[in-house]
């Protein structure tokens, strides 16, 4: 989501997150730069859907959970989806749940031809908005601001109509005891539902989401059949999953 931006307007994003009362003069004394710059910037921020104009200020457009999670981990991220990316071929059918990492793999899909993607993921977006090369299918739901996504009922029937090569899922955590874990019970059932409509699972997850264990149960690591993460990985991490039988790649 972040991708778009310059590193002035990054920054500005994360005081307004920080702190939504935060005015023009105090975004022009942090930064050393001009009232009217600061102004330039909020304007190109809000016409980019980042923010909301107030009088004498902003306030992001994102929830705070969801800001949080686009800073952490950024290169990891990026490699990771990229590899991820690397795996779909012209004419792909794939699905991609929610979540930043996940997100992030249809920025490296262009040069791909004919992909067609579904997803309850509305991160992703932009970058599918931008590649013509990309049908996306937005299955309904309930909308969850703090995953950017849709969830419950209605979403669930919906992938049920649908017959993928490929899932790309995310956690919140894993490990080889646990299994994919999650915070939210209606992001479990989620996963669940593309990883049975799909030929192969991939989980794609940096290294600091190893050993979390989070309130729900997702799938066993079995489930997958490719892990995606980063060098950050310890090696009896690394050992066990691939003892496992699981393909593992590290970026």
């Amino acid at each position: 989501m972040l991708a778009n931006m310059t590193d002035r307007e990054k920054e500005i994003l994360d005081l307004i997150s920080d702190d939504p009362s935060v005015t023009v003069a105090e975004l022009g004394r942090h930064l050393g730069v001009s009232a009217v710059t600061v102004r330039t910037s909020l304007n190109t921020l809000a016409k980019k859907g980042y923010i909301l104009r107030t009088w004498g200020g902003a306030f992001p457009t994102f929830h705070p959970d969801m800001m949080e999670h686009q800073r952490d981990r950024v290169e990891e991220k990026n490699r990771i989806a990229k590899a991820a990316a690397a795996l779909v071929e012209d004419g792909d059918t794939i699905m991609i749940e929610a979540g930043t990492t996940t997100a992030l793999i249809t920025r490296y899909l262009f040069g791909k031809r004919d992909i067609s993607i579904v997803t309850n993921n509305f991160l992703l977006i932009p970058y599918a908005r931008a590649n013509p090369a990309i049908r996306l299918t937005l299955v309904g739901g309930d909308f969850r601001p703090s995953t950017e996504s849709t969830v419950g009922p209605i979403a669930l029937l919906e992938l049920d109509r649908f017959h993928v090569r490929r899932a790309f899922v995310g956690t919140d955590g894993f490990s080889m005891e646990k299994g994919l874990t999650t915070h939210l019970v209606e992001g479990a059932e989620i996963v669940k539902k593309m990883a049975a409509q799909a030929q192969e699972t991939v989980l794609v997850a940096d290294s600091a989401k190893y050993g979390k264990v989070g309130f729900v149960r997702v799938l066993p690591i079995t489930a997958v059949s490719r892990i995606i993460s980063d060098s950050d990985m310890d090696t009896a991490a690394r050992q066990l999953i691939q003892e496992s039988g699981i393909a593992l790649e590290i970026v």
